[in-house]
């Protein structure tokens, strides 16, 4: 004789707290669930709807500098710990899980213009404008020991920038030229120029170590490559770029931020356009650093606001600001890719969350799963108006709505401009110009 039993799994019907609602068993058939996606779009509404609602995106502020903060160096191993350097000279060590200064020590005579952890993370590497290069140790000097530095090497030229090899140990300072130096030698290995007068910023790539990137004061950006005895590509644009970031993920792409506002992503394969122009800032930008995915990147500029950008998208995704931050010099985005660092000139470090609505300490797995089906319903109704236009609504500061609409006025009228002088030339004398090449006045190779 057969017996037939129910059985039955507790975790499908048994509560965890006796707060919690039954669970109801549920029959997964479309047929007779015929109003899911009505449902499915109020869930998603509401959930774009907390999203702002839950925008809370600055974390803390590290104060302790007494000049403004010039620079960013991240720790290669340790996520909370990273270097600043000021304007005053004064390098500051910062415990980020305490929300602390661990170490502060002077430097350099005048700005600190770089720093760069080895790539093991056990020596610091200082640039200054007294044409020094000092070498610290990275853990703390003992209690009565005075904060020396390892090494300092007198350079000839004067120095801008710092960029240490991934996998190597070799680091390239620039200014008046590259240079490409060892950890163990103070002379450099080689020097690079290429007819420009100064460099003012240098960033290794990280995926193909022996590639380096520069950009002058003549605006152009120039390629190197420390194998060869002589610079690989330069392009030159209509403005000056401030700051290079290498995508980590996409070894061939790169952002700089340039003084016409925008920032502008090339690919290295083909550099007479570039592949991506990134607007919405209203003045010039100073600083990039990408996301440790390589899918987005945060930018810094002297309109007193961070911008977080999708890699592949022109406008940003979101805008941060407060009312006491002033010109935004520097900008670096965690290795755990959950905060954004910005350092300005009221001499505060600020920690922001790179997902303003992300919620910070335990998430319980309920919760986690929730927030997974809130995503994947504000992914799969992204395209709806009402939904679209809740998730990019941002409240900016006066100043920058205002520059916002003079910028807007002044691209409207030379449209105009432009279309009446094409419609009065004879066909063909007025070529349409995209925007991508508008910017690029020429490669050399």
């Amino acid at each position: 004789m057969k017996v037939k039993m129910i059985s039955r799994n507790p975790d499908n019907y048994v509560r965890e707290t006796k707060l919690q609602q039954h669970k109801m068993p549920r029959n997964y058939d479309p047929t007779l669930h015929p109003l899911e996606g009505p449902r499915e779009y109020v869930r998603a509404m509401n959930a774009t709807k907390l999203d702002r609602v839950f925008a809370k995106p600055f974390v803390c502020n590290l104060s302790g500098h007494r000049d403004g903060v010039s620079c960013f160096g991240k720790h290669p191993k340790q996520l909370s710990t990273m270097a600043t350097g000021a304007y005053d000279g004064e390098v500051r060590i910062w415990d980020l899980a305490n929300r602390i200064s661990s170490r502060n020590f002077v430097a350099h005579d005048g700005f600190v213009r770089g720093i760069a952890y080895t790539r093991y993370g056990d020596r610091i590497f200082t640039v200054g404008d007294d044409k020094t290069i000092k070498v610290w140790k990275a853990e703390a000097p003992e209690i009565g020991q005075d904060e020396v530095p390892v090494n300092t090497i007198l350079s000839k030229f004067g120095l801008h920038g710092i960029s240490h090899n991934h996998k190597d140990n070799k680091f390239a300072t620039c200014g008046e030229v590259c240079a490409i130096w060892d950890e163990k030698h103070n002379d450099p290995l080689k020097t690079l120029k290429w007819g420009v007068d100064t460099l003012h910023t240098i960033s290794y790539n990280p995926v193909e170590t022996s590639i380096l990137a520069c950009c002058a004061s003549d605006r152009s950006i120039i390629l190197y490559d420390q194998r060869e005895a002589q610079p690989l590509r330069k392009v030159v644009l209509t403005m000056k770029s401030n700051k290079l970031a290498w995508n980590p993920m996409e070894a061939f792409n790169f952002t700089v931020a340039n003084e016409d506002c925008n920032l502008y992503t090339f690919d290295t394969r083909k550099l007479q356009t570039p592949l991506k122009v990134h607007f919405d800032h209203v003045s010039a930008v100073t600083d990039v650093d990408y996301s440790p995915t390589g899918k987005e990147f945060v930018s810094a500029s002297y309109d007193k606001t961070i911008r977080i950008y999708n890699a592949h998208h022109s406008h940003s995704r979101d805008i941060y600001h407060t009312k006491r931050m002033q010109h935004v010099v520097c900008v670096a985005w965690s290795l755990d890719n959950r905060y954004v660092f910005s350092g300005s000139d009221e001499m505060n470090v600020r920690m922001w969350k790179a997902n303003a609505s992300e919620k910070l300490g335990v998430i319980r797995p309920r919760e986690r799963v929730n927030f997974n089906y809130q995503e994947a319903l504000k992914q799969k109704y992204a395209a709806h108006p009402q939904i679209k236009r809740i998730a990019r609504h941002r409240q900016v500061p006066r100043h920058v709505l205002n520059a916002q609409k003079k910028m807007r006025t002044v691209k409207e009228k030379e449209q105009v401009k432009e279309a009446n002088v094409r419609k009065h030339s004879k066909k063909g004398k007025v070529p349409y110009v995209s925007e991508k090449k508008k910017h690029v006045l020429k490669e050399e190779v």
